[in-house]
């Protein structure tokens, strides 16, 4: 509920969390870190603090942040520098996605270039084509990145859709080197939202 285009609450995030048995989630709400922040010690497993940050080239993900990622950042190039000046990982979601704000023709291939591409979402289930995530894939392997996988969670059923079986891990650098050897595993899960009244908690914010 900290992110504008979802209202699960913490609530309801720790009950999926359980029945999805996961171990570790990637908490990456829309320009902000706060709710993350809030539920790292909260849920029953791992959080790595996020944040999915829209710029003019394109959407990308931030992970292992302790700061937001500036909202003016003016390119994808100036968000990447932001999420490694504080240590962090460097994650493209759904880049063919045409659905999505997907980062616009050549950017991942320029973020590569100049080592600023650590992570390309090469299983996105909430992306329809399995065509586009095969796409990614084959993006991540031309250009010698390491492939993630999301469930692109906006409401609780969503969570562990899509995941990476890895083995254990601390800290940035260890995420990479596990997904190295990891497995994406998961399907396209995007049911229609049925409308219904709701009031949220307010974040505060």
């Amino acid at each position: 509920m900290w992110s504008g285009d979802s209202t699960t609450t913490p609530a309801e995030l720790a009950r999926a969390v359980e029945e999805a048995a996961l171990d570790l989630l990637c908490i990456t709400d829309h320009s902000t870190i706060k709710g993350a922040l809030r539920l790292k010690g909260e849920l029953s497993c791992r959080v790595v603090v996020g944040q999915e940050q829209r710029t003019p080239d394109g959407e990308l993900i931030g992970l292992f942040l302790s700061e937001p990622i500036p909202a003016g950042c003016r390119s994808a190039r100036e968000a990447a520098l932001a999420v490694r000046g504080q240590g962090g990982i460097v994650y493209v979601p759904h880049p063919f996605d045409p659905m999505r704000r997907h980062l616009r023709p050549g950017v991942l291939e320029e973020l590569a270039r100049e080592g600023l591409l650590d992570v390309i979402e090469g299983l996105n289930a909430k992306t329809s084509l399995g065509s586009l995530n095969q796409a990614a894939v084959g993006a991540g392997e031309r250009l010698g990145v390491r492939l993630g996988a999301g469930s692109d969670a906006h409401v609780p059923e969503a969570l562990g859709a899509a995941y990476v079986e890895v083995a254990p891990f601390e800290g940035p650098a260890g995420f990479l080197a596990a997904l190295s050897s990891g497995r994406l595993v998961g399907h396209h899960f995007d049911p229609p939202r049925p409308w219904r009244a709701r009031v949220v908690p307010s974040t505060g914010d």
